[in-house]
């Protein structure tokens, strides 16, 4: 037995009762390894079918945590407060040329997750509200949401203000972050993402789930005392994993919380897929050349499966709405399913009760045409 049947039957394991995708999964997964498990030696393979097990344990157990819990034990620091006359999400100027380059640079993001809004450089009012609504109900007043903005000088000034971050980590890993800002600007090159040594979102992609994403980073990090320990080790392969998994937790179950089921829809579309990037991202090393086979050998099954889920928040939207709907059918008429009675085959007592039925049905029927109803004894 190969190594990809061995992670197939794993996978069953993991599953229980095994979904409609996971065949196509498995049999995705042997083909587009089978060339490159070989060149791995025997030591890297268990370490290489982990990260394939742990691609799928998060979408086999679904994301939405229940209840949702709404950010309360927040560590911050009053130097990042907002000046009186400071905007809390700052909105960059529209230019043609650099937005269009950006757009063309973002092209494999777009194809990678299969949404043509990844990248795009053109955020919508809706998705701008969505973060501003996740930020005032988290109680996250203090980050900064820059929406296909660059302003190199501002996030040199919020490094320095952010003392919620030690020095040492803001003056070393944190200076690395604000150079990559200055030098690599995501107005260009693109890429969301939250910076948690200057405490800043930056989007340039008009997906809400992707934004709330973000947000959940940055709701992370601001339950965290040693903030700047925390980002650096969750910067380092593998253990990334953590902090983008509980982001993307936060995002699907904020989402349920606030009953927005289409969000919630294409969240599961999204940030499945983005997720299965950071396996592959962890994976990448451990094969050499075999980059672009590991890419897509995580990214599709985190379509299918991402996907997947997408239906059953679909689905369960269909029934609750049936449900709803049968309810208020049964409460607008209080004798709808009341059985016909043929009032001449009943005993005498049964015979009043009737017309005394029959008499309320009638004045319901006409009450009912002016929006009062009569009550019932």
């Amino acid at each position: 037995m190969n190594c990809c049947q061995n992670l197939s039957l794993s996978l069953s394991g993991i599953f229980g009762k095994q979904p409609v995708y996971l065949p196509l999964i498995s049999q995705f997964l042997h083909g587009c390894f089978a060339m490159s498990l070989p060149c791995v030696t025997l030591t890297q393979r268990p370490v290489l079918l982990a990260l394939l097990a742990l691609l799928l344990c998060p979408f086999a157990v679904g994301c939405a945590s229940t209840p949702y819990q709404y950010q309360t034990n927040l560590i911050t620091h009053p130097d990042l407060d907002f000046e009186e006359d400071e905007p809390q999400i700052v909105r960059g100027k529209p230019r043609r040329f650099v937005d269009g380059v950006g757009w063309v640079v973002g092209i494999p993001g777009k194809i990678l997750l299969w949404n043509r809004r990844v990248d795009n450089h053109d955020i919508s009012p809706e998705t701008e509200a969505a973060i501003a609504a996740y930020l005032e109900k988290n109680g996250l007043d203090q980050v900064k949401v820059r929406v296909n903005e660059y302003d190199p000088l501002g996030e040199w000034k919020r490094l320095r203000k952010n003392k919620a971050v030690g020095w040492g980590w803001r003056y070393t890993a944190g200076t690395l972050t604000a150079l990559h800002y200055t030098l690599l600007p995501g107005r260009i090159i693109g890429g969301d993402n939250y910076n948690p040594f200057t405490n800043t979102i930056n989007l340039y992609s008009d997906l809400p789930a992707v934004a709330l994403h973000e947000g959940g980073h940055a709701k992370d990090f601001g339950s965290r005392k040693w903030k700047g320990t925390y980002a650096v080790a969750g910067a380092l392969p593998v253990v990334s994993l953590w902090p983008e998994a509980i982001a993307t937790n936060d995002a699907i179950g904020y989402l349920r919380a606030e009953e927005d089921f289409e969000d919630e829809q294409e969240a599961y579309r999204v940030l499945y897929p983005a997720y299965a990037t950071y396996i592959a991202g962890a994976a990448s090393p451990l094969l050499p050349y075999g980059d672009f086979l590991i890419q897509a050998g995580a990214v599709i099954p985190g379509h299918l499966v991402g996907r997947w889920k997408a239906n059953e928040v679909k689905q369960e939207q269909i029934a609750r709405h049936s449900q709803s709907g049968i309810q208020q059918v049964s409460a607008a008429d209080p004798f709808l399913n009341l059985p016909e009675t043929n009032a001449t085959d009943q005993s005498p007592v049964q015979q009043t009760h009737y017309q005394e039925i029959q008499a309320e049905r009638d004045a319901f029927e006409v009450f009912q045409t002016v929006g009062e109803m009569p009550d019932r004894h």
